[in-house]
């Protein structure tokens, strides 16, 4: 995946476009993210040993991968991601790098 925990990102679609977050959680099996601030759900809970009162709980759901766009730390713009191959000392390493600028997240 080209989006990793804790990256910002941009939303590209949907109903939260323009909106910027930090990616919270990462589901690459299903090619899904959470991102903090966005696309809210309200699920009803039961009263339980954490939650005394139950109710109606407002929280982030998941959104598909392919609708945000990371945002470079040095550039600061919305860009693509390409993998760069690195050589340490006899081992390959795969990094992210941005398309815009070449700078390595």
């Amino acid at each position: 995946m080209h989006v990793r925990k804790e990256d910002t990102v941009v939303i590209l679609s949907g109903n939260d476009r323009g909106k910027k977050g930090r990616v919270l959680k990462v589901f690459p099996a299903k090619d899904r993210i959470i991102v903090e601030g966005v696309r809210f759900i309200k699920k009803h809970t039961k009263p339980s040993q954490q939650n005394q009162s139950g109710g109606i709980v407002t929280k982030e759901a998941p959104i598909n991968v392919s609708n945000v766009m990371v945002i470079c730390t040095k550039c600061g713009q919305p860009t693509r991601v390409k993998r760069r191959e690195i050589t340490e000392e006899n081992r390959k390493r795969h990094t992210r790098a941005c398309v815009k600028c070449g700078e390595v997240f």
